[in-house]
């Protein structure tokens, strides 16, 4: 995996099959695609509401906002066909704060199954481990078999600690020394 900042502190991180790499505006139809395509077992504020948000504009409005982030979610891009297929990186304002940010990541259905979020994953570990982070975490949701799979492969070790939600199901919390 090579790993390249740009004078701007964007990051770009490359495998062998993907780039990962900043969103661009014109890829907001991608990521109302995965909104869409969320398992209805996920919590309502992050799948499309009754009244159709968010909007592809509202996503490109978050892309150009999210911009001068040097830790983000980044578009993953198979290299092949210069399409993106869905988002990988790292989210710093979440429950482990700046000094233990959370790896997330996300495809769109029709590339489930071909290693693709184990790869770019990788990549981002690999990229956090070099800006001298010692520890990542990621939730889960416990009926996700999938991405538990993915965070298994990558070494990540489910806690003790879970939220329940009635409606949802629990959701795990996985950590990972680096």
């Amino acid at each position: 995996m090579a790993a390249e900042v740009t004078p701007e502190r964007e990051v770009v991180l490359e495998t062998d099959r993907l780039l990962l790499r900043p969103w661009r505006v014109a890829e907001a139809v991608v990521q109302r695609e995965l909104w869409i395509e969320r398992d209805p077992r996920v919590p309502s504020h992050r799948r499309i509401d009754a009244d159709g948000h968010p909007t592809v504009a509202e996503l490109e409005e978050g892309i150009r906002a999210d911009r001068l982030s040097s830790a983000r979610l980044l578009a993953v891009e198979r290299k092949a066909t210069r399409d993106v297929i869905g988002c990988c990186g790292l989210i710093v304002d979440g429950r482990g704060g700046e000094s233990e940010p959370e790896l997330a990541f996300e495809l769109l259905r029709r590339f489930w199954g071909r290693g693709y979020a184990t790869e770019a994953s990788m990549a981002v570990l690999e990229w956090a481990r070099s800006c001298g982070y010692l520890r990542l975490w990621a939730t889960v949701w416990e009926w996700n078999t999938a991405s538990r799979r993915v965070l298994d492969k990558l070494g990540f070790t489910e806690t003790e600690l879970q939220e329940v939600d009635a409606v949802h199901g629990a959701s795990l919390f996985t950590t990972r020394r680096l």
